[in-house]
């Protein structure tokens, strides 16, 4: 019997091979303000947010004019070399493999709704999903805003619902929307941090995502 009817992607760090490319453009972005640098794990740590206020935690308090110039900064680095940014392994044929059983698939992200829909673009696979979310239209990560809209609309129960992420924030969005959470080791997070969230499962691939869910959908 299947037990999830909605099946909902965070897509940076999950879908897309991006994590390195954002960490790199906040350091980059960071060095020509002159600020102090963050390393990998502190600058990988807010990939999911609401992009001013990721950035917000790299600019001290004496410095909280140049938040926007920043962001602008950070903008200009990000789309630089983006076109060589490509979805993880197995990405198409999961999300294929998900339709084919009948679940609705959509993507709640941190990503704006332009930039969500450029990669999609891009990507190609703008049509494996019903449904997408973006700060653009909802709260920021970790409230719960995102999910409730996307059981709204496909009228879909929340505990019939699985959200599936590379960091803490996605997870910690599921919990606070009474639905299911699996974490993927392979984006910002480490397993570490995924497990304290309390997930259903961790999973390191979308190979073993597949492996893991389909049963539960079929």
């Amino acid at each position: 019997m299947r037990e999830y009817d909605l099946v909902v992607f965070d897509w940076d760090g999950t879908l897309m091979d991006s994590t390195a490319h954002i960490v790199n453009a906040i350091q980059q972005a960071c060095r020509d303000l002159a600020l102090p640098v963050p390393g990998r794990e502190a600058a990988s740590h807010v990939i999911g947010l609401r992009l001013a206020e990721a950035m917000q935690q790299f600019c001290p308090p004496d410095q909280a004019s140049r938040l926007p110039e920043l962001v602008d900064a950070f903008r200009r680095h990000y789309q630089s070399g983006l076109d060589r940014v490509t979805l993880f392994d197995a990405a198409r044929d999961t999300l294929e493999a998900i339709r084919d059983c009948g679940a609705f698939v959509a993507i709640a992200t941190g990503s704006s709704r332009a930039g969500l829909d450029r990669a999609l673009a891009a990507a190609g696979i703008k049509n494996l999903f019903d449904a997408t979310r973006t700060v653009d239209e909802c709260h920021s990560k970790p409230h719960p805003d995102m999910l409730l809209q996307l059981t709204d609309l496909f009228g879909v129960a929340l505990d019939r619902t699985v959200m599936v992420g590379d960091t803490s924030h996605d997870l910690l969005m599921a919990r606070n929307a009474g639905s299911h959470g699996v974490g993927i080791s392979h984006g910002a997070h480490d397993s570490a941090e995924l497990i304290r969230c309390e997930p259903r499962a961790i999973v390191h691939s979308l190979s073993e995502l597949s492996s893991w869910l389909l049963p539960r959908l079929c």
